[in-house]
């Protein structure tokens, strides 16, 4: 295995000095173990010049076999570990600000279940998925980034809904187009924050090009303008249940839908996840699935 582990630290690390301070040993050392594999096998693994060395053809075929061997078998050192150490250390969690109702019960009771973790929880108008450091990322909407490996958690619905004071000295929308002639309460961050887009009643995708007085990334703030009757609002509908249910707000354009999202979680590329992230995935799984009944009847509103 010694001979396996310094033949493939030796190409990785582009030569035998490299891969010496790598593994902590000598340059002599690394170079005996190459020479035993490759007398071992009987073929030449590497070409080596005074500045650099090269696969040979065999040697890059069996360097991507011994590669795969050891990622499995630190791997499975790893789950051995995991299932047998209290998880530990630090754990960067990163949530949008529309989800933070969601995630804050999940941070209260991983923290009181794991007390040797230290969460460190933010919640942010805009995320970057790819913020260095992060372990785990709530978003309402997946971004295009194949480098993340993506949880769906819950779907969700936009909703578009105003005060009835709104209504009193505005006329009703009865489709899109009409937007054009109201005040809309617009998102900084959203990327449809001049153009809001529908389904309409023959399912055929439509947008229409709207504006407003008020452009915010604050959600405490929509949610007061709306309710004051200042616009229009096309929300997030988790974010309005208890206005609507109160009568502080009212739906419109029923029949037309709005596009269908995911509510996700977002973590890096990782072959096997480390038990604190795990347990923390598994606890939002459990928590939208719970969920997910009540953002159902939300959405059929």
């Amino acid at each position: 295995m010694a001979s396996l582990t310094a033949f493939v630290r030796v190409v990785e690390s582009g030569g035998f000095t490299a891969a010496a301070r790598r593994l902590d040993l000598s340059i002599t050392t690394i170079s005996n173990h190459v020479q035993a594999l490759e007398d071992s096998l009987g073929v030449r693994l590497l070409n080596r010049t005074t500045r650099r060395v090269n696969l040979t053809e065999i040697g890059r075929e069996y360097y991507e076999r011994c590669s795969q061997i050891l990622q499995e078998l630190a791997e499975a050192d790893e789950i051995t570990s995991a299932l047998q150490v209290t998880p530990r250390g630090r754990l960067r969690l990163r949530c949008h600000q529309s989800l933070d109702r969601f995630i804050a019960p999940v941070a209260t009771r991983f923290s009181g279940d794991y007390p040797d973790v230290s969460l460190d929880f933010e919640t942010d108008a805009m995320i970057d998925p790819v913020r260095e450091g992060f372990d785990i990322s709530i978003m309402p909407a997946s971004p295009p980034d194949s480098t993340l490996i993506r949880r769906t958690l819950a779907k969700w619905r936009y909703l578009l809904c105003c005060a009835p004071a709104y209504l009193e000295t505005h006329s009703t929308p009865h489709c899109p187009a009409d937007l054009a002639h109201h005040n809309c309460l617009l998102y900084a961050y959203a990327v449809f924050r001049n153009e809001f887009h529908f389904i309409d009643p023959a399912g055929k995708p439509m947008s229409t090009r709207v504006s407003g007085n008020l452009v915010t990334a604050s959600i405490t703030v929509m949610r007061a303008a709306a309710a004051a009757g200042l616009g229009l609002w096309l929300c997030p509908s988790f974010l309005v249940s208890d206005l609507l249910a109160s009568g502080a707000l009212v739906p419109l354009l029923p029949d037309y839908q709005k596009q269908e999202l995911e509510i996700v979680a977002l973590y890096p590329h990782r072959r096997q996840l480390s038990t604190k992230v795990r347990l923390l995935l598994d606890m939002l799984v459990d928590r939208f699935a719970d969920e997910q009944g009540w953002l159902d009847a939300v959405l059929d509103r």
